[in-house]
């Protein structure tokens, strides 16, 4: 029966990993793997997290199972990072734990089609497992241009999407830190954004995985909040992943904002059902490291402190590219405007394969990379290289 399956394409992303980890050279550089890394090229485990992870040691009395919808405590000491000051809007907000951001956003499209949605709006380019999930459960992904050719948010293409929308549709957003692109929608386009979903029978959907390694906690969550105080119901997928540096301990959080709070239950209650079929339980640790942080005014204060220490150097990255400004064809300035880990440069398949052949810069097919992965000793290696390669044919 096994003979039946197609033998599928690998994933260009771990191919890349593996091509990197194989070339000898002393100077290659890795723009492609999504995780941060110090001006040394280390992913290191934040010390708040250490810190939480011994108390687990010392303290923790039992790994008996949690139910779906996790560790709740976890849960709730996000809201208020996520939400703000009313992070419940009345009770009208409550959530559960997921495996990392990725199971949000599953869980969050496998509950709109058991509502009977069947199609997702959605900005492209995206992270690429948007689309995956949207095919895998079988809804109809409609695209639109979340970019101008100028590196702005195109509110534009974002608003003719909705003036064409039917009514059940669902609209997926990402909060802050675009992946791939690093632009994000202003504070002024994200207001006149909620007015419009307030009149509109679309769904928001809104990723928020990046939160704090963009502007700050609070400016980086402004979209979401300025959505979720407009509209009647709303779903947020949230990762601590990145912003407190739990990887490979898939640490999410699923929100639904519902019209009454009287339909919370109602529609929690499908979440638990979908997630008992797909992962049963979340994993624990991560989260429960997550609490505690978040429960211990030191931890927290530590643990905001390397996260700012992450912004500050992501943005003195992108203000050294922006400084290069146009190299040929490409042009580095917007850089310096846009926000998160990623950018996408409009290199041709040629380019980007000269700068890996020739150069040792490995980045992604798309063209998108990881400015994490730029220090200020590579920094100058990688700018003369895009020069070297600018001239060639796209």
């Amino acid at each position: 029966m096994l003979d039946r399956l197609d033998q599928q394409p690998p994933d260009a992303l771990l191919a890349l990993i593996k091509l990197h980890d194989a070339d000898p050279r002393g100077d290659k550089i890795d723009l492609g793997v999504g995780v941060y890394r110090t001006g040394q090229g280390a992913t290191p485990v934040f010390g708040a997290i250490k810190a939480a992870e011994q108390k687990l040691v010392d303290e923790q009395d039992t790994k008996a199972y949690l139910g779906p919808e996790g560790d709740m405590g976890f849960v709730h000491a996000l809201m208020p990072y996520v939400f703000g000051s009313d992070p419940t809007r009345g009770g009208r907000i409550e959530g559960m734990q997921t495996p990392g951001g990725t199971g949000a956003v599953r869980l969050a499209l496998a509950l709109v089609k058991r509502a009977g949605v069947t199609r997702v709006l959605m900005g492209t380019p995206s992270w690429p497992n948007h689309a995956q999930i949207v095919r895998d459960l079988e809804l109809e992904l409609v695209t639109f241009a979340h970019a101008t050719d100028e590196g702005a948010a195109n509110l534009d293409a974002l608003k003719d999407a909705l003036a064409d929308a039917r009514d059940g549709d669902v609209v997926l957003l990402h909060g802050c830190c675009h992946n791939p692109t690093g632009i994000d929608y202003t504070p002024a386009q994200w207001d006149e954004i909620a007015a419009l979903l307030a009149e509109n029978p679309v769904l928001p959907v809104i990723d928020l995985a990046y939160q704090g390694l963009g502007q700050g906690m609070d400016e980086d969550a402004y979209g979401a909040r300025a959505v979720v105080d407009a509209v009647p119901e709303a779903l947020i997928a949230y990762s601590c992943d990145k912003n407190f540096g739990l990887y490979r301990d898939r640490v999410g959080a699923f929100y639904t904002l519902a019209k009454d709070a009287g339909d919370i239950d109602r529609i929690l209650s499908n979440g638990h059902a979908l997630a008992r079929a797909a992962w049963s339980m979340p994993p624990d640790h991560g989260a429960a490291a997550v609490r505690l942080i978040l429960s211990d005014p030191k931890l927290t204060t530590n643990w905001l402190d390397e996260l700012e220490q992450m912004r500050t150097r992501i943005r003195q990255v992108r203000a050294r590219l922006a400084e290069a400004g146009r190299i040929g064809s490409i042009d580095l300035a917007p850089l310096g405007k846009q926000n998160g880990m990623f950018a996408t440069l409009p290199l041709g398949k040629a380019q980007i394969e000269a700068l890996r052949d020739e150069h040792g810069i490995y980045m992604a097919g798309s063209g998108r990379i990881n400015v994490a992965g730029l220090t200020t000793d590579n920094i100058g290696k990688f700018t003369a290289a895009l020069a070297a390669v600018a001239a060639e044919t796209v």
